[in-house]
């Protein structure tokens, strides 16, 4: 019963190691890209609106999930080009979608 204590707590000392490293690093950096959500899309407002699909934001020391929602380009554009997740050798990362002639 002894080594099984041990080793239950040679475990978390580890994992509580990782989670302290983790929160010193200067980037928004993940190792894992979250799983997507199912989403229903709701018909469009008007013709002009496009649908902007779901994306992720810096807060809170995390990256939360944005909504999808219908949008309306700014006047001149048309296309959205949606956020992606890009690899790094120092983990994954988020580039925000954008608005493109």
């Amino acid at each position: 019963m002894k080594k099984y204590r041990y080793w239950v707590m040679a475990f978390m000392s580890g994992f509580l190691v990782a989670l302290t490293l983790e929160g010193q690093a200067q980037y928004h950096y993940v190792t894992v890209v979250p799983a997507p959500t199912v989403i229903v899309r709701p018909a469009p407002p008007s013709p002009r609106h496009v649908w902007i699909g779901s994306e992720w934001a810096w807060r809170g020391g995390r990256y939360v999930e944005v909504r999808p929602y219908w949008g309306l380009p700014p006047r001149g554009y048309h296309l959205w080009v949606p956020g992606h997740w890009v690899r790094s050798r120092r983990g994954n990362y988020w580039v925000n979608g954008y608005w493109r002639r």
